[in-house]
């Protein structure tokens, strides 16, 4: 039997080296083996300031196609990866 493959969706994680959240959704993306690519908003002053224009002030940000999540929403991060709980 085949496995379907899901059509994967471009992720990227704007973090910080001291945010908890941050390292929760790296884990949760890991379990899912989901994958991203990781800007760390600290030595990316343009990361920040896109971030910052979609009204996200703090991290974990987390962009899934063209759509930006502030915080690490795991709901809406599973249902727009089409992730079962």
């Amino acid at each position: 039997m085949e496995e379907k493959k899901k059509p994967s969706k471009t992720v990227v994680l704007f973090t910080s080296p001291s945010c908890i959240w941050c390292t929760r959704a790296k884990n949760h993306f890991r379990k899912h083996k989901v994958r991203f690519k990781e800007i760390d908003i600290t030595k990316d002053r343009k990361a920040a300031k896109d971030c910052e224009r979609h009204s996200c002030r703090g991290v974990p940000v987390v962009l899934i196609g063209s759509q930006w999540i502030c915080g690490f929403d795991q709901a809406k991060i599973d249902k727009l990866l089409g992730i079962a709980s």
